[in-house]
């Protein structure tokens, strides 16, 4: 199966792989071709990016939590575009576990078999960028990377210098992009800023791509990608028949999804109805609800003067609808949530109170469900992640927990996942396709339906 792709790879975090890359799908696209994003790892912030700019929806590539077959499985499926552009994640080598090249951007290149673009950031070296680049290209016996991309130029002898060095590794330059502070992508510090409703955002998105794509020589990048090699066809499942309706939370609280999670819940044969916590007063008339991650702390004032949603959810639970929520879910179907010295009342479904922290706490998971709850019907191992700003305090001593963690921090001494009535809430997040989280999950929205 012919798939027209690239990767976007960094030597470490932070020399620009975003940018570049919603640069290059801009670029594509003004060049007549459709693009499909994808993302390398469980990140939620960036792939708002790249949605924003390709005006299509993200998919996520993370072995760890997916396995490699359903990794690739998801990849060709989706690539239904032109030309598929996967950004990684952290240092191109940097997989789990320090010396792991697992769950890795070269370790998805790998399995995608995709040709390699390696941005480097050159504002603070000259000759040595060429040991660098030649250090990411021997470091694995096939890196598969086939050219680099030089950020941060500080001016014209500077990119003299660092082009004299690479000639001699033969690595071709696909773009050398000038430092200038303007072409920085807005700060995504805690998410505080959302694509999902920000027109001045996907303004400032589109500006920048348009001036550094200029830079890069998108032809070369054409050619690249069109002359990757063939994959084995993969198809997903198909759609069952609709059977039930699953609201689900989305506006700038909450928005933090699996694409692939969704769609697996449409693949099941539910129908999904989209309200904001923030805005509507109630929820739509549904058999299910799904409240995903996000940060209900930077709303939290809106969403505790919300009185009627908050009363709505919880008497949904208290009748046994089949509620999960995951990080910013949990967060919200807690009593408060303190930030900044500002204690904001939640749902108050869970006997516990969320206290942000400035301690990140960002992890894999992995695991054991050791109770039958609203997305599984027995016990079985498991792996996620976790990403939050926050810890629950005054957790009641006889909270019920659907997860026993191995890796993880969780939310109280290696658990995880709050039960309460037919509600799953935990700091962390599954993906669907892993396991039958779906077709439990739809089964008992049915089961509601029909009481």
């Amino acid at each position: 199966m012919k798939i027209p792709r690239v990767v976007i790879a960094g030597a470490t975090s932070g020399v620009g792989k975003t940018s570049v890359t919603c640069s290059i799908i801009y670029a594509l696209q003004k060049h007549g071709f459709s693009v499909q994003p994808f993302k390398v790892g469980p990140d939620y912030i960036d792939p708002g990016y790249l949605s924003s700019i390709s005006k299509h929806e993200t998919y996520n590539l993370d072995a760890w939590l997916m396995g490699e077959n359903q990794l690739l499985t998801s990849f060709i499926s989706n690539s239904k575009s032109d030309i598929s552009v996967i950004e990684g994640v952290m240092g191109y080598y940097d997989g789990f576990g320090g010396d792991s090249n697992y769950a890795s951007t070269h370790h998805v290149a790998s399995l995608t078999k995709s040709p390699t673009l390696l941005v480097l950031d050159a504002s603070k070296t000259s000759r040595s960028i060429a040991a660098t680049a030649l250090g990411f290209l021997k470091f694995h016996r096939n890196s598969r990377i086939i050219g680099i991309i030089l950020n941060k130029i500080g001016s014209n002898k500077h990119e003299l210098l660092c082009r004299s060095a690479l000639k001699k590794t033969k690595i071709p330059i696909i773009g050398v992009i000038p430092k200038n502070s303007l072409l920085n992508m807005p700060s995504r510090h805690l998410g505080l800023i959302s694509t999902l409703e920000n027109k001045i955002l996907k303004s400032q998105i589109e500006k920048t791509s348009k001036i550094i794509s200029e830079f890069i020589d998108i032809k070369k990048i054409i050619k690249i990608a069109k002359n990757s090699i063939d994959l084995t066809k993969k198809s997903k499942p198909g759609h069952k028949k609709t059977k039930t309706t699953i609201a689900v939370a989305l506006d700038t609280s909450f928005n933090f999804y699996y694409q692939d999670n969704l769609e697996a819940l449409r693949r099941e044969g539910a129908d999904l109805k989209f309200f904001s916590p923030v805005k509507d007063k109630k929820i739509p008339s549904c058999d299910g609800l799904y409240i995903g991650g996000g940060f209900p702390e930077i709303l939290g004032k809106s969403l505790a003067k919300n009185q009627q949603m908050k009363k709505s959810i919880k008497n949904l639970s208290e009748d046994d609808l089949p509620i999960y929520a995951e990080c910013g879910g949990l967060m919200y179907l807690t009593k408060s949530i303190l930030s900044e010295n500002k204690k904001y009342k939640m749902i108050g479904l869970f006997d516990a109170e969320t206290k942000m922290t400035p301690k990140m706490r960002l992890n894999y998971t992995k695991g054991k469900i050791i109770s039958k709850n609203s997305m599984s019907d027995k016990s079985h191992n498991f792996q996620g992640h976790e990403f939050h700003y926050s810890h629950l305090e005054s957790v009641s001593s006889d909270s019920k927990f659907a997860y026993l963690l191995e890796i993880g921090e969780g939310i109280k001494k290696h658990r995880d996942g709050l039960i309460q009535n037919n509600t799953l809430a935990s700091y962390g997040h599954l993906y669907f396709d892993s396991s039958n989280y779906a077709e439990i999950f739809v089964k008992n929205c049915v089961k509601f339906s029909r009481r």
